[in-house]
């Protein structure tokens, strides 16, 4: 019985991931080169950091900068995406992926651990780590 519980939850923070990774707001910031946009995390997804989660999305392709172990996921289509699109930066976040994969334009699924990044503007606010590849 416990084990259904486990699984229960697991399977609705798997569902939901995107949409609670949506609920971040910004304040301005500065450093050395100017200002920048720091998120402020919402109590739901700091509830989630450390954890382990799932979500599905599409690897963003980085010309020249494609790493089977450390990909860019996107919960919107390439056309839509946050470097591509209207998409803004919670939907997207790096992964680091214990095996190597192959790009593929089909959605893919991943589960990690959730790391947040509220501190470095050269990654993402949103890392899975210790990540493996569940479907494509």
């Amino acid at each position: 019985m416990i084990l259904a519980l486990t699984i229960s939850a697991y399977s609705q923070t798997a569902q939901n991931v995107w949409r609670d990774l949506s609920n971040v707001t910004y304040k301005i910031g500065q450093d050395e080169f100017g200002e920048l946009y720091i998120p402020v995390f919402s109590d739901k997804i700091k509830d989630l950091e450390g954890k382990v989660v799932e979500a599905d999305g599409f690897i963003i392709p980085f010309e020249g900068m494609f790493k089977p172990e450390h990909i860019i996921l996107s919960s919107l289509p390439l056309a839509e995406c946050f470097f591509c699109g209207s998409g803004g930066p919670e939907t997207v976040m790096e992964v680091l992926l214990k095996n190597p994969i192959k790009y593929t334009s089909k959605k893919v699924k991943v589960r990690g651990k959730l790391t947040l990044n509220d501190r470095d503007p050269e990654k993402l606010m949103y890392i899975l780590k210790e990540a493996e590849l569940l479907a494509n």
